[in-house]
């Protein structure tokens, strides 16, 4: 199991008892497990708290489940959204957990349930996107951001547009639906956007940087646009232009698990199994895997995280 270690800045290996089932949930053998940018926060001090388990996604088979669930059973594949992940084996509330499609390998799953569970989160249930609506999708090359390009084009939104410092990172992106690619090293990014939509802007933002980008994000909004606030990559503390604010009749959303109750992070994890599964199986959508590392180079993995060098997901083989 990796926990950051005393000092602070490292994620340590250590032996820990394994986990008990409690009412409720399974014991899962945990085969690969993705590595998300919150857990950087942990380890280097940035989320306060004593040091903790990390992990928020898992995939894995069941090896055990409690005398009360009824859903799984013993030898089925599943992927989870739960604390604890990256380790031989978690405990997890049967709720947040998702089956493994036939012919998925272990590696997407464990790539899959966070990212794409918090993109349908933020466009579907919380930017209310609906097909023919434009979309902007800062960071395009996080998880965050590769996952929701595609949910915008499984839901039919014209144009997906999204925004890198990179434009080879762009290009890689291309494939899994982006129609316009904004090089944010050229230029400013929203007059970009507002030439992209003939001035109107766009109707929904899924953001992930924060205070560096929000005067601009407010500035190509279209009338009654919805910015969804996924991260803070680039800065929490920023001006608002209340009158924009109100001339437009903007909606401001902030999204986040770390407060949501497990009741609530399961409402979460079913609707994006609903929405999102059927499309996973036949291959519509996927997440796109930087590179696939041993438990031995988590330290390596999550430099190469900070640095920014990755396209897509990093992930863990268990």
């Amino acid at each position: 199991m990796f926990v950051p270690s005393p000092a602070g800045g490292v994620a340590e290996v250590r032996d820990v008892p394994k986990p008990v089932v409690q009412a409720g949930q399974v014991l899962v053998r945990v085969r690969a497990a993705g590595i998300n940018r919150g857990e950087l926060g942990i380890l280097t001090g940035l989320t306060k708290g004593s040091p903790q388990p990390t992990g928020i996604e898992f995939a894995g088979e069941i090896e055990e489940c409690a005398s009360d669930v009824s859903d799984y059973r013993p030898g089925d594949r599943v992927m989870g959204h739960w604390r604890a992940g990256q380790a031989e084996y978690v405990a997890a509330d049967q709720r947040v957990l998702m089956r493994i499609p036939d012919g998925v390998s272990w590696t997407d799953a464990g790539a899959f349930i966070n990212v794409f569970t918090t993109a349908h989160d933020a466009i579907v249930s919380n930017g209310r996107l609906r097909a023919g609506e434009s979309v902007l999708i800062n960071a395009a090359s996080s998880g965050i951001g590769m996952a929701s390009i595609q949910i915008a084009r499984l839901i039919g939104a014209k144009p997906v547009i999204a925004s890198s410092g990179s434009s080879a990172k762009l290009e890689q992106l291309r494939p899994l639906g982006l129609d316009v690619g904004i090089d944010t090293t050229q230029g400013n990014f929203a007059d970009a956007v507002l030439k992209a939509t003939g001035d109107k802007g766009v109707d929904v933002i899924i953001d992930s940087l924060g205070a560096s980008v929000f005067s601009d994000n407010m500035r190509c909004l279209a009338l009654k646009g919805r910015l969804v606030g996924v991260g803070r990559m680039g800065g929490k503390m920023s001006q608002i232009d209340l009158d924009l604010l109100a001339l437009r009749r903007l909606s401001l959303i902030g999204v986040t698990f770390r407060t949501r109750t497990d009741d609530e992070r399961a409402a979460c994890v079913q609707a994006a199994a609903r929405d999102l599964l059927p499309a996973f199986a036949d291959g519509r959508i996927r997440p796109l895997i930087d590179r696939v590392v041993p438990m031995s180079a988590v330290r390596e993995a999550h430099a190469r995280m900070q640095s920014n060098q990755h396209i897509g997901k990093i992930v863990l083989e268990i």
